[in-house]
């Protein structure tokens, strides 16, 4: 008898109690008729709420369907893909928002795609996004544009909603790196991925946890992670000025010659000015990078797991000494 394929569908959470039910009630009826071995894992990313009680909650009424891991704090939705990957042991992975605004009607087209046509990584590309706020379309048509620019891989309207095969699961543990951008590294890994077209769903509860300071930190980590671009726009900046220096030192020289010199301070204080700001820039451009390379060599975890409703050892002390190689 052909093996029954096994399939986990991993949702990270943050401070989003009532949403827990909502999913899961809505999840299990979708998957249950699918004639595929799945479970469910909900990752609490650190809530300060009481997500992770809804989450055991969930486990005790479904047993054997769901999982719940809890970080002990958040480390943000990067790191909880990490640790939600790296605990992840199936034919198959598919990560989506806990929210739902990944709409779980797709899940049987990304299963066939998978199974059927051969493709090993099935990502959603967004065909409306929702009711978004007109700062955020802008922020991230500005941050697509530009990482197009810096490292040549085109994530226009690309999304965290993606199936993952093992052996794409099993690569991804094996990067080392500590800041990761799942939505990069996903199309680093190369393998054969195809693309289906989706709308954003409107959110049942709440409103997305996402703060610009977050936005801009995961925007600068993108890029400076998958290009040395902008340390070579220092190089860039240098010569500019150079020619600069020289067209206003051959100015001045002739007006000196010719008797035209004149008093004044003003072309010399916005001169001053002008590389004193562009030496700040380049500064703060090395000090981003710097940054990076600190946060590496320290080597700490990605994450720490805390508990795990699959384990009732006091203090999970065993599963979190390998948690925390995995995630090294």
């Amino acid at each position: 008898m052909e093996a029954r394929m096994n399939l986990i569908v991993l949702m990270p959470f943050y401070n989003e109690e009532q949403q827990i039910p909502l999913t899961v009630d809505r999840m299990i009826p979708l998957l249950d008729p699918l004639n595929i071995d799945y479970s469910l894992l909900l990752l609490d990313d650190g809530s300060t709420d009481r997500t992770w009680e809804a989450i055991s909650s969930a486990t005790e009424a479904h047993p054997g369907k769901i999982r719940g891991l809890r970080l002990s704090r958040n480390f943000g939705k990067e790191a909880a893909i990490c640790a939600g990957l790296d605990a992840a042991d199936a034919d198959a992975v598919i990560l989506m928002d806990g929210d739902l605004q990944h709409p779980p009607e797709c899940i049987p087209e990304m299963l066939r795609l998978w199974r059927d046509e051969g493709f090993e990584i099935v990502e959603g590309v967004k065909s409306d996004r929702g009711k978004e706020s007109l700062g955020s379309r802008l922020n991230a048509k500005v941050f697509y544009g530009l990482f197009r620019k810096v490292s040549g891989y085109d994530l226009s309207n690309a999304s965290d909603f993606k199936l993952l095969d093992r052996k794409v699961v099993l690569k991804w543990r094996t990067l080392t790196e500590h800041n990761t951008f799942f939505r990069g590294l996903s199309a680093w890994l190369g393998f054969k991925r195809v693309t289906f077209p989706f709308e954003v769903a409107d959110r049942q509860t709440g409103k997305s946890r996402w703060k610009l300071r977050s936005l801009i930190g995961l925007s600068v980590n993108a890029v400076t992670s998958f290009s040395s671009i902008p340390l070579h726009l220092i190089s860039f900046i240098g010569a500019i000025f150079m020619v600069g220096t020289i067209i206003l030192l051959a100015q001045t020289l002739f007006n000196y010659f010719t008797n035209r010199a004149q008093d004044g301070f003003t072309t010399v204080i916005v001169a001053v000015l002008a590389v004193g700001a562009c030496l700040m820039i380049s500064l703060g451009l090395i000090g981003t990078y710097i940054a990076q390379v600190f946060d590496e060599v320290k080597n700490r975890p990605r994450y720490i797991v805390s508990e795990d409703t699959q384990i009732s050892i006091p203090a999970n002390k065993k599963k979190l000494s390998s948690n925390d190689k995995e995630g090294s």
